[in-house]
């Protein structure tokens, strides 16, 4: 049986990693997609793709760091699928950097699509929820939950998301509205193949950060955020659940090869 039937569900970051493999899941189980990114081109592949199958989605290009450019979405898929039920924040962007090396830019950059651009979506998704109840799953990071060098903008806004899921299911427990959040460690995703160290960067500090059975797919982790999503998960509410290979548990320690890899996969 299908888990969301006829639910509309807003996936940002939809056109491409675990944003893609989550929207067209939801798809799969009878919501109405809303697929939201930045770029328009890669949100329509996605809600092609799912309509494709036979089930129902929308492509819609929004940057999740603009108030006005969140605003407007929302209310236009509240008009085109009908009043939303799920949210799924998946946008976001990193990479590597030395601290004293950062720029300030990119800095407020990431902070502004991974945390404000979470806050956001939930912002002006939240009077569509409690009209009626709904769920929010927030993706954060195994980042966000333990340190990780060259990664200071990064660990900030994923460890901002942790406590702002908190907050807002505190806020909202008694108003029919779930709020949880899923934290995936190392993911096959354009987004983490473009992550490159500094220069002269070591790579053995990254060990305690890379788990020994390497990365996940992003199918693996939508499933996570589906069931967390799903009325199955109606006692979890406030919950940060860890999908990292073990990292949070047991701190990661991959083993040292013999030669360094000049490009390893980033940890969430």
């Amino acid at each position: 049986m299908a888990r969301f039937p006829n639910r509309v569900a807003i996936v940002t970051g939809a056109g491409s990693g675990l944003g893609r493999a989550t929207a067209a899941l939801f798809g799969a189980e009878g919501a109405k997609v809303a697929a939201v990114d930045l770029m328009a081109e890669t949100a329509e592949a996605t809600a092609a793709e799912i309509t494709a199958t036979g089930a129902t989605a929308r492509a819609y290009a929004c940057d999740v760091s603009d108030p006005k450019s969140v605003e407007s979405t929302v209310a236009a898929i509240a008009t085109d699928l009908g009043r939303p039920q799920l949210l799924v924040n998946s946008a976001g962007i990193g990479g590597f950097a030395k601290s004293e090396e950062e720029s300030p830019e990119r800095w407020a950059s990431i902070i502004g699509v991974n945390l404000t651009g979470t806050f956001l979506m939930c912002r002006f998704t939240l009077p569509y929820l409690l009209d009626g109840g709904g769920t929010i799953v927030n993706i954060a990071s195994n980042a966000g939950l333990m340190g990780q060098p060259y990664s200071a903008a990064y660990c900030a806004s994923k460890g901002g998301v942790v406590n702002l899921t908190r907050a807002l299911a505190v806020e909202y427990v008694d108003a029919g509205v779930r709020v949880n959040c899923v934290a995936p460690g190392g993911m096959r995703t354009p987004l983490t193949k473009g992550f490159r160290l500094p220069e002269d960067a070591d790579f053995d500090v990254l060990r305690p950060v890379m788990s020994r059975i390497g990365v996940s797919e992003p199918e693996e982790v939508a499933e996570c955020i589906a069931y967390v999503a799903s009325d199955t998960a109606r006692y979890m509410i406030g919950s940060i659940i860890s999908i990292d290979g073990g990292l949070v548990t047991y701190g990661g320690g991959f083993p040292k090869p013999k030669t360094s890899p000049t490009n390893p996969a980033a940890a969430g």
